[in-house]
């Protein structure tokens, strides 16, 4: 099969790999490959690092698993020269010495060109200079006679890599992808691609994997520019789908045909989508049956239950409440009313011996001294090793329900609540949980596998949140008001603000210092807690680095205290020396 000079014909694999599994990812770009022919395309284009699986870490270092992805590539090739459809398909590329983040085309039995990542990118959750070494700027491959620029990912953040391939005869930018999902990414990924047409005058495939990788979640939601930048195509998000598109020659350069375009779910739908998608695929990719958690009655373990319902099916999630005598008549009949909607299997442990038991054990070491916040963690600890437990015997892993807002400022027991194997709402700040929590109850995500309507009790958002770890306690006997504290956090941890830029948007010296201070002392609980999806610019663990011994505490000036006049030279003057 061969593109006639006015037309090529492309079919995007927007697909999800899984990290690793070069056989199984290798089976599903043949598989795409036979749906390819199936639509009559000239080729078939993979996201980035697609046969490794991305991100893939330091798997890269080891010779081994660079040459099962160079084996797996070689056969595709020369599958390829049955006179079907050329493949365009990313890997790991190790070659004089160095390893390149790679993206091949292969056609008529052979590897016709490979092209390599310039802009590795080192910031954030992407640590690509550990593992890979930056390509030299590109000029385009040729597919089916016609010059296509092949830019990975990154290499469209600048404008050099797209700059040297239009110079360099490029027709048609494509463009493979591991870009994952953050609130708001689509308008940076369409202002991104638009500058480089805008540059270069050429139509544009933006090409992203569909995957939940740890902590990282790939929405997909690929898209097709023109070279006037009107939208062509828009592939949808979070679900795997093939798209053929049709580009033809004209007399102002090549034109993709309108195709589909799927309407995306924006803000708060993007993000409990996002949720849902990176718990079923940590469940689905890591072998687990099912998962287990414990229903308190409080809305962060009601709104776990409702996606990890959404994302696996009722039939594979257990919930389990564990009260004890502080646990309230009000907690165990929302409890209840939420598993019943929800549709899942529930049961009702009591703790008291548990706790009672570890109590008894430690009465002499404690003879003498008063109860406090370690008898709480004994019943949090319980409650965990049961869990756990649970787990061990029936192999479903334990959903750990601390939302970001606790886990900030350290309002989580280690070794208790923190224990699990996966947080879905790990990156959501409490307020969000009550603003996702109210969506749920009134939309669902396509895909979803939970009942329509009403599924987290209205009682449950609107009643006073409390760990119940003693008579009448709430969550704002210790902290401030969760619209507070989570606007504190904000500028703390999202926007790293001085204390005195967030006191200047009308909070309390003491408070945010207060907040500012235990955020830093609960780095260590955040060392040793569970993954969790990432939906913000700057979740705990890949983005926010800090360390754990840290006795930096902000002043509260308003400004640098600069003394300017020792300053002798700093770098921008050098050129007077």
């Amino acid at each position: 099969m061969s593109a006639s000079s006015d037309l090529l014909r492309i079919a995007l694999a927007q697909l999800n790999p899984t990290v690793g599994d070069v056989s199984g990812n290798l089976a599903k770009a043949r598989a795409a490959r036979a749906d390819a022919a199936r639509l009559g395309a000239d080729a078939v284009m993979f996201p980035e690092l697609f046969l490794a699986g991305y991100p893939p870490e330091d798997l890269v270092l080891k010779p081994a698993f660079l040459d099962a992805c160079r084996d797996a590539c070689e056969e595709l090739a020369q599958e390829t020269g049955d006179g079907g459809p050329a493949v365009l398909i990313g890997l790991p590329w190790a070659e004089n010495d160095a390893v390149y983040n790679a993206y091949a085309v292969l056609d008529g039995g052979v590897v016709s060109a490979v092209r390599f990542k310039v802009d590795l990118p080192n910031y954030g959750v992407f640590d690509e200079k550990r593992v890979f070494a930056a390509g030299p700027l590109p000029g385009p491959a040729s597919l089916r006679g016609v010059r296509v620029g092949l830019p990975i990912c990154e290499d469209i953040w600048g404008e050099d890599v797209v700059e040297c391939i239009t110079d360099t005869g490029g027709e048609i930018l494509l463009v493979p992808n591991g870009s994952p999902y953050a609130r708001d990414k689509m308008d940076v990924r369409f202002n991104i691609a638009a500058a480089r047409i805008a540059e270069s005058g050429l139509p544009l495939i933006y090409l992203n994997q569909v995957c939940g990788q740890d902590e990282l979640v790939f929405d997909g939601a690929s898209f097709v520019l023109n070279g006037d930048g009107s939208l062509a195509l828009q592939m949808p998000a979070f679900e795997e789908a093939i798209s053929l598109v049709t580009f033809e020659r004209t007399a102002v350069g090549w034109r993709c045909q309108p195709g589909e375009k799927a309407i995306l779910d924006e803000g708060d739908q993007a993000d409990y989508a996002a949720c849902v998608f990176g718990l079923r695929d940590y469940v689905r990719k890591n072998g687990f049956p099912g998962v287990v958690l414990g229903l308190s009655g409080g809305i962060d373990s009601a709104i776990c239950a409702a996606m990890a319902v959404d994302a696996l099916g009722p039939e594979r999630v257990h919930c389990v409440m564990l009260p004890y005598r502080y646990t309230s008549g009000e907690s165990l009949a929302d409890a209840s009313a939420c598993a019943k909607a929800l549709g899942i299997r529930y049961d009702i442990l009591p703790i008291a011996d548990a706790v009672e038991g570890l109590t008894g054990v430690l009465q002499p070491l404690f003879a003498g001294h008063n109860a406090d916040i370690t008898e709480e963690n004994l019943q949090s600890r319980a409650r965990g090793t049961l869990l756990m437990s649970i787990s061990n015997k029936f192999g479903a892993m334990v959903v750990t329900t601390g939302n970001k807002s606790e886990m900030s400022v350290g309002y989580a027991t280690l070794y208790g609540d923190m224990n699990g194997g996966f947080n879905p709402i790990k990156d959501l700040y409490k307020t969000q949980v009550y603003r996702l929590s109210a969506l749920r109850n009134r939309w669902k995500p396509a895909g979803a596998l939970g009942p329509d309507g009403v599924v987290i009790p209205e009682n449950i958002i609107t009643k006073a949140p409390t760990a119940e770890l003693r008579d009448n306690q709430t969550d704002q006997d210790s902290l401030p008001p969760y619209d507070v504290l989570d606007d504190i956090l904000i500028g703390l941890v999202e926007e790293e603000l001085r204390v005195a830029e967030i006191v200047a948007r009308g909070h309390d010296l003491a408070t945010v210092k207060k907040v500012e201070r235990l955020l830093y002392l609960a780095e260590y609980k955040r060392r040793q807690a569970p993954p969790g999806v990432k939906v913000t610019a700057r979740n705990f663990g890949r983005d926010r680095r800090y360390p754990i011994t840290n006795r930096f505490r902000d002043s509260g000036a308003t400004g640098p205290q600069q003394r300017s006049s020792i300053v002798v030279t700093t770098s921008a003057s050098q050129a007077d020396i």
